[in-house]
């Protein structure tokens, strides 16, 4: 019988990956415990409005980078011997203006867009394009290939993987995080808490985390398929505006975006924004629509909002104490939880094992 009890509160994607990866320990008896579960698309649960994507944000030598370089093999796995877990293969174009440079959306991309950023010898048939072939006003652009995730698919292919491990999954809303430790399905006090609950910790009792904010993403999801995926540094519209495509795995749709929009947390779309994304998506690639055809030829299917959930000192992976509660922190990911999610994980997995060792030894 499995002897640690362990509650993970959040079941977007960094509190499903962290759940499946304590999982595979048979020792681990795993509850998940959330407000959201797959299938809602409320404004507060971040994972079913992400792109989503692998773009690596993080500057050379930075945490972010590791986590980001560490979450690729995974990823790549998955798109290559699961395809149900609904990742596939796209092809990228970022596209650079240096214009952008202390705009909002280029500080956030300076590394995807630079001509040699770190993760050029990772990824697969990485090449700068030759002057020749850039687009007016394009200063730099480079293409490799990378993967696209359908949520819809992979948050539910990923509790189906906890499953498989043991994992109970229950729906809970919580005030205070000490009392995730008394919701275990055994019934039985958790010897530990995971902490990822996103957003919400900004007032999770027992966190309260104040550097946690909101950075508001404005999409559309349209059936038009261009074939490939492909993102710039910025627009002429505003330096929180952006443009992107990134066509999804098995039927998904095709997301073009979107906003950046640090502490907004309106939840509405907005009608001015979603007709500026079309006309700049449009631009970025015509493709998307047939020859002659403007945003009339867009398809779409739904508009929608995100809050991404950033943090002014980056991600939180760490250890507490709340209440005599052992707890491991996983939050604050931003726009790139996808992309770090199983690195972000395994991390998060040690320190519980570290607490859990520490139970045992105590127990000698």
């Amino acid at each position: 019988m499995p002897s640690n009890k362990i509650v993970v509160v959040g079941a977007g994607v960094t509190g499903l990956t962290t759940a499946l990866l304590l999982s595979k320990d048979s020792s681990n008896d795993v509850t998940v415990i959330a407000k959201h579960m797959p299938g809602d698309t409320d404004i507060e649960y971040a994972s079913p409005w992400a792109g989503a994507s692998y773009l690596p944000f993080g500057a050379k030598g930075s945490q972010n980078a590791e986590y980001e370089q560490a979450t690729w093999p995974p990823l790549r796995d998955l798109a290559q011997n699961n395809p149900e877990s609904g990742i596939h293969f796209q092809d990228i174009t970022v596209q650079n203006r240096l214009k952008d440079q202390q705009t909002v959306t280029g500080k956030w991309a300076a590394e995807l867009t630079s001509s040699s950023p770190w993760f050029k010898d990772l990824m697969p048939n990485f090449r700068n394009l030759p002057a020749d072939q850039l687009p007016p006003g394009i200063d730099n652009a480079q293409t490799f290939t990378s993967v696209c995730i359908n949520p819809a698919i992979y948050l539910p292919w990923l509790v189906t993987q906890c499953m498989k491990g043991g994992c109970v999954l229950k729906r809970a809303v919580l005030s205070h995080i000490a009392d995730a430790a008394d919701a275990h399905h055994s019934g039985v006090k958790a010897d530990v808490v995971v902490n990822c609950t996103g957003l919400g910790s900004r007032k999770l009792g027992g966190v309260t985390d104040g550097q946690v904010h909101p950075i508001r993403g404005q999409i559309l999801m349209v059936r038009n398929d261009p074939g490939s995926m492909t993102t710039i540094s910025g627009s002429d519209d505003g330096s929180e505006e952006v443009a992107y495509i990134f066509p999804r795995a098995a039927g998904g749709g095709t997301i073009i975006g979107g906003t950046y929009q640090k502490d907004n947390w309106d939840p509405l779309p907005d009608p001015n924004f979603a007709n500026r994304i079309m006309q700049r998506a449009l631009k970025l690639d015509p493709r998307l629509v047939k020859p002659g055809q403007g945003v009339e030829g867009l398809d779409v299917i739904r508009h929608g909002v995100g809050l991404r959930p950033g943090r002014t000192d980056g991600v939180r992976i760490e250890k507490d104490q709340v209440n005599g509660v052992k707890i491991v922190h996983n939050y604050g990911h931003g726009g790139f939880g996808y992309q770090v999610s199983w690195s972000c994980a395994e991390k998060a997995a040690r320190l519980v094992s570290e607490i859990l060792l520490q139970k045992d030894r105590a127990k000698l």
